[in-house]
């Protein structure tokens, strides 16, 4: 017995589901939110925050018998970017990035707007691949900020001049640009697991404060693990481990084993996480 024939599915006319929920709009209606240019404003005062107390704390690295990279900080304005990524890769700049790709999806739900975008009708892939779009490239927009800020800061007050090297001499401008390059795309690559878990947590709640929190606490546990020595090797497989691993970029001469080993790790787990979101939300019931 042959199985009757379904019924054509009836389309508006000029209806294309592809260009439904443009990323550009998405990205106009992300910048003009209030959390959006509230983070823009931190990562832009951070480096103002460093040199005045730089200034008022006197020379880094007075009195020490080693010198790391954030001695060198008011060498020039390489350094001083160099240390501004320093001192905030470890947790301000996962705030962001867990607030970007978090926020972006659960707040649709907490305003009950959710079940009419996808109404609309946008195709549940297409929201989250636009969510998605918009969140990786605000997060990596305030990576970028705050190092271009702080060279430009750097610089007007220590002037421009080579990326002085904690370990003993130094890089000239050119290079020390691109080493500072591989920096930032590092630690987009590194955040991508802190991005991926926040996204995915951002498509099961309708409290994007629990998105973005539990992301930036599970961030956290990652971190303190790390520091558990007696998990020995098993740490290897922590996110963490390899957060650091960019500044084989700052030596004279770059190693890329860590950060090979690192960026693995990191998309691998993105990726893993990046499936579950779309796949649970594909099934999921919208009731916001």
């Amino acid at each position: 017995m042959s199985k009757l024939a379904e019924p054509p599915v009836e389309v508006a006319d000029g209806y294309r589901a592809g260009r439904t929920l443009p990323v550009r709009v998405e990205l106009v209606r992300q910048l003009k939110r209030r959390r959006t240019l509230v983070m823009g404003g931190i990562l832009f005062a951070l480096p103002i925050v460093l040199l005045v107390a730089f200034q008022v704390g006197g020379e880094p690295g007075q009195g020490n018998a080693r010198t790391n990279l954030m001695d060198t900080a008011t060498v020039s304005g390489a350094n001083f970017a160099a240390v501004n990524l320093f001192a905030s890769a470890g947790f301000l700049l996962v705030i962001p990035v867990a607030l970007f790709c978090g926020d972006t999806v659960a707040s649709e739900a907490s305003w009950s707007s959710l079940r009419y975008l996808l109404a609309a009708p946008v195709p549940r892939g297409r929201l989250l691949w636009s969510k998605l779009a918009v969140g990786l490239s605000l997060s990596l927009a305030a990576l970028v900020l705050l190092p271009v800020v702080a060279l430009a800061v750097g610089t007007a007050a220590y002037g421009w001049g080579p990326l002085q090297l904690p370990t003993g001499g130094a890089l000239d401008t050119g290079t020390a640009a691109q080493r500072l390059l591989i920096v930032v795309a590092y630690i987009m690559v590194s955040q991508l697991v802190t991005a991926a878990l926040a996204f995915w947590l951002s498509t099961r709640t309708d409290a994007p404060l629990g998105a973005v929190g539990g992301a930036v606490f599970l961030t956290i546990i990652g971190n303190v693990l790390d520091e558990v020595t007696a998990l020995g090797d098993w740490r290897h497989f922590l996110p963490a481990h390899w957060q650091y691993a960019w500044l084989d970029a700052v030596r004279p001469q770059l190693d890329w084993s860590d950060m090979i080993q690192g960026t693995s790790l990191s998309v691998t787990y993105a990726l893993v996480l990046f499936a579950l979101a779309f796949r649970g939300f594909a099934r999921k019931d919208i009731v916001s």
